[in-house]
């Protein structure tokens, strides 16, 4: 069996690829030595691809919100049982989740890695879905809304999506809505999976303490023998540069006010290593500007506006980029105030060198230490390839950083112009 060995010396890592004749690559990165052993079984596809064209057809398909999500939960679901219930026979702990560009399956275990490995291999391949099992999920799924529905994190978080986009799918809740969730049929379900679950659109990854050969011929067995049905056009609409909403409030019963405050980013049209050095740039300024460590950050701590909830995110995929940085305070309107402040003030100051290069090697530091764990790097792992890079080659871009690139980078994401506040508050009475 022929398979591909890239050896990253500089890191003391190794990864094999081998790729099946459908076109589903299998990566596997040894970690010898390690007692536990992870598995994963991603496709390209979440909650933002609702609106595509199938391979070998010219006409638009049009699917209700929600569908990913959807599709996830139903796969558990095989004719002979629940397939959670298989793997925790074998002693292995499954799991499952849809974002808005990917669906994972995965498990973990430390024993019986063939075996767990074998059903995950499976279960993936083979749905068992029936009209009756789909509109018993509707109902499973709605309480899941609902419940969503109904938590300040979550909302807060949406609401500042609908700031950013007017029409982009990514503003919608994962899971879709009661009414969205309501169209979904069984033909509907298996048209999605025929077109997404295709082998080409697919990654299998496993880290641990496993024989690279022994993974490629069972995956070789395993894996159903698919001609390659090219790629599969996603359709997004077109969104203006500007803001749909600069601030959204929603009154939820909290003790404190949430809020998240953002940039809604232009330069998303990026591929490769060009977009993941674009993706540390954003995050290194974020941290020099308001990271745990920075001036700011302090001064807000002191005053009470911020606590140690504060977080801090920024996201890039092929349609859409985004930050966000918020969590509990008594005042957003205060925190969003001093932020635009501290931008101006570095703008005119300038920015300082010697910070950039500290909370560079603290990054790569963290980038190094998440080596050391199977789930850390399998996940990010996925998200990696699916852009068309790997791990590895994000370590690289630490090395060809500039501070020359971080000012341009600056002066591109952090636009008062798109920064939108979201806030959850309570409703005081009248």
């Amino acid at each position: 069996m022929r398979y591909e060995t890239l050896e990253y010396k500089k890191y003391d890592e190794v990864m094999y690829r081998y790729e099946h004749s459908s076109g589903l690559n299998c990566i596997v990165i040894p970690k010898k030595g390690y007692y536990k052993k992870y598995a994963t079984f991603s496709t390209q596809y979440g909650s933002v691809d609702n609106k595509f064209i199938i391979p070998g057809e010219s006409e638009t398909t049009k699917v209700p919100d929600g569908i990913a999500h959807f599709l996830e939960h139903k796969l558990f679901e095989q004719k002979d049982g629940s397939v959670m219930d298989k793997f925790a026979a074998l002693g292995s702990r499954p799991n499952a989740f849809t974002s808005f560009n990917q669906t994972a399956y995965l498990f973990s275990c430390t024993d019986l890695f063939k075996e767990n490995f074998g059903l995950l291999l499976n279960f993936v391949q083979n749905p068992f879905i029936t009209e009756e099992s789909v509109e018993k999920e509707k109902g499973i799924i709605g309480q899941e809304i609902n419940m969503y529905r109904d938590d300040p994190g979550w909302r807060v978080t949406f609401n500042l999506l609908d700031a950013f986009y007017e029409k982009h799918p990514v503003k919608k809740d994962i899971a879709g809505s009661i009414e969205s969730i309501s169209k979904i049929t069984r033909d509907t379900l298996y048209k999605c999976y025929e077109t997404f679950y295709h082998p080409s659109n697919m990654v299998i990854t496993v880290v641990g303490d496993v024989d690279c050969e022994a993974v490629f011929e069972q995956v070789e067995q395993s894996i159903e023998a698919k001609e390659n049905h090219g790629e599969i056009k996603r359709i997004y609409p077109e969104e203006g540069v500007g803001l749909h909403k600069a601030y959204v409030e929603q009154n939820m019963p909290v003790s404190t006010p949430l809020f998240y405050m953002g940039f809604k980013d232009e330069n998303y049209k990026l591929s490769g290593t060009e977009l993941i050095r674009y993706e540390l740039a954003v995050k290194l300024l974020i941290s020099m500007l308001i990271g745990r460590s920075s001036e700011l950050y302090g001064q807000l701590y002191e005053k009470g506006l911020i606590n140690s909830s504060f977080e801090t995110d920024f996201s890039i995929e092929k349609s859409y980029a985004y930050s966000m940085l918020g969590g509990e305070s008594v005042d957003p309107e205060a925190v969003k105030d001093c932020f635009i402040r501290e931008i101006k003030k570095q703008r005119n100051d300038g920015l300082r060198a010697d910070t950039f290069e500290r909370l560079l090697k603290a990054s790569k530091g963290r980038y190094l230490r998440m080596m050391n764990s199977v789930e850390s790097i399998s996940r990010s792992f996925i998200n990696l390839y699916f852009k068309g890079i790997t791990m590895f080659d994000y370590l690289e871009v630490y090395d060809t950083m500039s501070f020359d690139y971080i000012n341009e980078v600056f002066d591109k994401h952090f636009d008062v112009d798109r920064m939108a506040l979201s806030v959850v508050k309570e409703l005081k009475d009248r």
